[in-house]
């Protein structure tokens, strides 16, 4: 009997209580009647009403494509390249979309608003080329992941130098916003992202069956009539994108992509569409419960959620690598 719809109702059911539990976590203390009347448009005081739908609703919304996308794009780099450590902090795009971003945030002014994403976007496609570059070089996509990891350290070494020798006040923000932070989003910043995401799912789900031809190699995918070359860039371009578009907004959010795909193999399968969905549902609630934790942790301060995704992730990956071993 085939148990996918239950899992997926449960999974979706988690959503809605992750939902749920970050409208009520904050500084500020309110009652689910509080929050439910204010939600349907009946606050009882101006301050519950800016707090609750220009700060909380914001906040949650944005954490939950946030961390659907970054666990799709995590997903499709590992099918296509075949590397199940393949995840776009490592694969050099979030460093890429953050000297972008950088250079944005230090030399433009914070009305350009449309520069930041742009920038961000253009960071992380100069990224990804030079890994295909190196990889193409090689004659390897098993090499990709490591050129990936060189790339990334090459572009974080650049971005640190320019903040060196950046204007203070500049570099300070920048500093922070590249641990990944929530504090600063904007419902705007929901409706942007949400639509990279929905483009980037409608694509994915219109080439899944070429993506799962990719899992049984280059030879029995060219054999297929797919053009492997054709959608390897497709598919890299449009998580560099994706990824670029929340780093642009929310900061370094690392190793999403790499933990939320293999948790989702384990539950509910390795096809694509599979992937994707159960990807998207468990990383967006995975990222509000994560920003739950970096705004409730400590009662005068609030954690980037970079660092509680990274330390996370550090732990998963060396985790991943132990199983491997024991594997073989």
């Amino acid at each position: 009997m085939d148990k996918l719809p239950l899992k997926i109702s449960l999974l979706i059911a988690f959503v809605v209580v992750s939902l749920v539990a970050g409208l009520h976590f904050g500084p500020a203390n309110f009652t689910s009647g509080q929050i439910f009347n204010c939600l349907m448009g009946a606050c009882h005081d101006r301050v519950s009403e800016m707090v609750i739908w220009q700060v909380r609703v914001p906040r949650v919304l944005v954490a939950l494509v946030a961390g659907m996308g970054l666990a799709i794009a995590g997903a499709i780099l590992q099918n296509t390249t075949r590397n199940p450590l393949a995840d776009p902090y490592l694969f050099g795009i979030v460093s890429g979309a953050g000297l972008g971003a950088t250079i944005a945030n230090l030399i433009l002014s914070d009305e350009l608003s449309i520069a930041l994403p742009l920038a961000a976007f253009l960071g992380a496609l100069f990224a990804i080329t030079i890994v295909i570059v190196i990889a193409k070089v090689l004659q390897s996509i098993e090499q990709l992941l490591l050129a990936g990891v060189a790339v990334s350290f090459m572009l974080a070494a650049v971005t640190q130098f320019m903040l060196y020798f950046g204007e203070p006040f500049a570099t300070n923000r920048v500093i922070f916003w590249l641990m990944g932070s929530l504090a600063r989003v904007e419902i705007n910043n929901f409706y942007i992202i949400a639509s990279i995401l929905f483009l980037a799912i409608f694509i994915i789900t219109a080439l899944h069956r070429q993506i799962d031809a990719l899992l049984l190699g280059d030879e029995s995918a060219a054999s297929l009539g797919v053009n492997i070359d054709k959608l390897r860039l497709l598919m890299l371009g449009l998580c560099a994108a994706l990824t670029a578009t929340i780093v642009a907004y929310c900061g370094g959010i690392g190793f999403v992509g790499l933990m939320i795909p293999h948790i989702v193999r384990q539950l509910i399968g390795v096809t694509t569409l599979k992937l994707v969905l159960g990807s998207a549902l468990i990383g967006g609630a995975f990222l509000i419960w994560v920003d739950i934790i970096a705004r409730s942790a400590l009662n005068d301060a609030e954690i980037p959620i970079g660092i509680i995704t990274s330390a996370l992730g550090s732990i998963f990956f060396l985790f991943i690598m132990v199983r491997s071993r024991h594997a073989r």
